[in-house]
């Protein structure tokens, strides 16, 4: 069973709305503190709704969700922002067409230009994944030569550098924080009732928007750096479920569980 069986009431209406990064965020802490957090939202669906914003793709999070026991999300903001899907209760995630129009737009079907600018280039390995909106790469940093930088401004897209491992070619415009309001405001969910979390500089765009937002524990220094002067940003000092059930509490969005 993915979310509850019980008709549960639209995001809009519910008291508070997690829309969380995976990897270091929702995934990080300890596990008694992710298991606090896991199981308090399983238990509140009526009250809290969970919206996943990763740079990972949808079978992963169908794959992380039913064979590690995460609450399912009802909707996810997945390849760094380049797609916008609805969960079901079988699990199945379904792209928003009217949500992605836009981002394809954007996007043009450049990927078969991104790959041949970028074939070769010092320290970047493309990603076996195909995504959709996007083209990945692990980058070796010492290796990795600046110039990629211009090579993708040149095809009128965006590039993001995460963890200083990554490196993502994007539509202009379009990354986690722009897509997650875009949905949040589809949904008519009071932008006040929803807490944006995340950890290294892919995040950065989803704390910078406005939103109710923590930068976890253990977040990468260059984001701390970024956020610092961002009073709606709280800097937990909780890592990863821990951090979040601490800024849940510190913006006095939702009760939380003693020992949270």
């Amino acid at each position: 069973m993915t979310l509850a069986e019980t008709l549960l009431p639209p995001l809009s209406e519910r008291r508070f709305v997690l829309a969380t990064d995976l990897d270091g965020t929702f995934l990080g802490g300890t596990q008694d503190d992710r298991r606090r957090l896991y199981d308090w939202i399983d238990d509140q669906r009526t009250t809290i709704g969970l919206i996943f914003v990763t740079g990972r793709d949808p079978d992963f999070i169908v794959e992380l969700c039913e064979e590690r026991g995460l609450p399912w999300p009802e909707y996810v903001v997945c390849d760094v922002g380049t797609s916008i899907a609805e969960v079901s209760h079988d699990g199945t995630i379904t792209p928003i067409p009217t949500l992605e129009a836009d981002i394809a737009r954007r996007w043009g079907g450049k990927g078969d230009a991104v790959r041949a600018a970028l074939d070769g280039h010092p320290g970047l390995t493309l990603q076996p994944t195909a995504f959709r909106h996007r083209v990945s790469y692990d980058l070796e940093a010492d290796a990795f030569c600046d110039s990629a930088k211009g090579k993708v401004e040149e095809l009128d897209l965006d590039w993001l550098i995460s963890d200083n491992r990554f490196f993502d070619v994007l539509p202009q415009g379009v990354s986690k924080g722009p897509s997650l309001k875009r949905l949040i405001a589809h949904l008519g969910v009071p932008e006040g009732r929803v807490l944006a979390a995340g950890d290294t500089l892919n995040d950065l765009s989803m704390l910078e928007c406005g939103l109710n937002a923590v930068a976890v524990g253990n977040s990468e220094a260059p984001l701390i750096e970024r956020v610092a002067p961002l009073g709606h940003v709280h800097k937990a000092r909780a890592h990863g479920a821990a951090g979040i059930m601490e800024a849940i509490d510190a913006f006095s969005l939702h009760d939380i569980p003693k020992g949270g």
